[in-house]
């Protein structure tokens, strides 16, 4: 298990990396986080729900990915609630004080379940703590940290980030708040997103291997050139929002509830495009494209995109020529109106959409998730991506058209020109003919370029990552932690 000293720690990215390291090594991993809490999530082949991160590393893995890896998902719907789901199906919405006030033994037995039928299928498991391991008023409802370790019987080793400063006192301080028998069970330091000469910090790693008897295994860099998908959105507002000249000038709006950004991975590293994320009026009138994207509450989203004026400045632009495209919540906001009436986001019944699409949204309790292949308007290529939405949506204009005509013979979406349209579909923008439709209109700005292979992309992304984790973690070591005595779950 990687766990970690706090949140953003860098646990995912590790675990990411030594699950491709297991692979090259020839074993057969995969990934485990027992409760993961992130808008950011996937469809798995049987049209289950998980967090992306636990996706992404079982593609590291070189395994399809399953709902045992992350058999408890919860997506924020607000600061107060968030909506459960159990093996990849939602349950309900809970505030923080039903969910971490209710007996959840049935939880815990899940997540064990889960485990368990993880771990007749692969070895090892590379797991994934969440947030700090040292949460102390937490430990009796904890089901995914050092509960969830003691269980599986795994070897913890805890994850410190060096760059937030500090990391004497977390690591230290974290692991004398465990009890003796969660300390017994970590077995090495990894210090992450160390910036300069590592050799620098020589003197400190003796001194924390001196203060907590524990052997510090390597200290990693900060990556800044190695690209792995990311699950959470803190960094998106750091994305320059200077327009440049040249390129085509890609405005994400930055909704308080945005899920699944890795919708705009492939097209941020299109050397063409210029991305970057915004919730400013000024800097959407200067994008040549503004993508409405994924929402996990699109009603309170659109009605805080009417109080801040950017629904204003995306009508004013798109009137002035810019592109408007949605995607998912994105697309129904898009439409004439979003409906409610059974309260399945909050109390608002009905908003006004954008006006944009001849379409109209009632929201509904039934979560579609699946994923799917589908051609794109008349083009003869077959795409990829997944759908994960609540609620209906119905086109009603003839002179409008479907998006995408799916394999099972289902449409989606809606077209109404070049520069406007909708659709339910993410991942819809790792496909090269939709990226190369989308940024049709602005020839004249830019360079044609071959097509961007982002499948060899990314598994040239794993096998640096696990490259670079090589270089600077004593694999020796990691492999004597593992061998030297074997542990069984309780």
């Amino acid at each position: 298990m990687f766990a970690g000293t706090g949140s953003d720690v860098g646990k995912s990215i590790v675990a990411t990396a030594f699950c491709r390291i297991f692979l090259q090594d020839g074993y057969h991993p995969a990934p485990f986080k027992a409760q993961n809490m992130a808008l950011n999530s996937f469809a798995t082949p049987e049209g289950l729900e998980i967090g992306r991160a636990q996706a992404v590393q079982a593609e590291a893995a070189g395994v399809p990915c399953h709902t045992d890896m992350n058999p408890i998902l919860l997506k924020p719907n607000s600061d107060h609630t968030s909506q459960v789901v159990l093996n990849g199906r939602p349950i309900g919405n809970q505030s923080a004080r039903e969910y971490f006030g209710d007996d959840r033994r049935e939880l815990r037995q899940e997540a064990h379940r889960a485990f368990d039928r993880l771990s007749a299928r692969f070895n090892p498991i590379v797991m994934e703590g969440a947030g700090s391991i040292a949460e102390i008023n937490l430990r009796h409802r904890d089901l995914v940290n050092m509960s969830m370790a003691i269980y599986a019987g795994a070897d913890v080793i805890l994850v410190a980030d060096i760059d937030r400063g500090g990391v004497f006192a977390s690591v230290y301080g974290t692991i004398m708040l465990l009890t003796p028998e969660e300390r017994s069970r970590v077995k090495g330091i990894i210090i992450n997103k160390f910036r300069g000469d590592a050799s620098l910090f020589d003197e400190g790693r003796r001194m924390l291997e001196e203060l907590c008897g524990i052997p510090v295994l390597g200290v990693l860099p900060f990556f800044t050139d190695i690209h792995i998908e990311e699950e959470d959105s803190v960094s998106l507002e750091m994305k320059s929002r200077e327009a440049q000249a040249g390129r085509v000038n890609v405005a994400v709006v930055l909704l308080r509830h945005v899920s699944n950004f890795t919708d705009f991975d492939v097209l941020e590293r299109d050397p063409r495009v210029h991305l970057f994320y915004t919730n400013n009026t000024e800097e959407l009138l200067k994008a040549d494209i503004i993508i409405l994207p994924g929402s996990k509450s699109t009603v309170s989203d659109l009605l805080e995109l009417r109080r801040n004026g950017c629904a204003q400045a995306i009508l004013r632009a798109h009137h002035d020529g810019a592109t408007v495209m949605g995607i998912c919540g994105g697309y129904q906001m898009m439409g004439l109106s979003v409906a409610d009436p059974d309260h399945v986001e909050g109390d608002v019944e009905q908003m006004p959409g954008l006006g944009l699409l001849p379409a109209t949204t009632t929201m509904s309790g039934e979560k579609r998730t699946v994923q799917v292949a589908f051609r794109f308007l008349d083009e003869p290529e077959r795409c990829q991506g997944y759908e994960i939405h609540m609620g209906r949506t119905v086109v009603n204009d003839t002179a409008a058209r479907p998006l995408t005509v799916i394999d099972d013979n289902r449409t989606d979406g809606c077209f109404v020109s070049d520069r406007c349209f909708g659709t339910y579909i993410h991942g819809i923008l790792d496909n090269p003919t939709v990226i190369d439709f989308l940024l049709s209109p602005y020839k004249n700005k830019v360079e044609q370029r071959r097509r961007f292979d982002y499948a060899a992309y990314k598994e040239e992304q794993y096998d640096r990552l696990a490259a670079e984790t090589r270089r600077y973690v004593d694999m020796r070591k990691v492999y004597d932690i593992l061998t030297s005595e074997q542990t069984t779950p309780q």
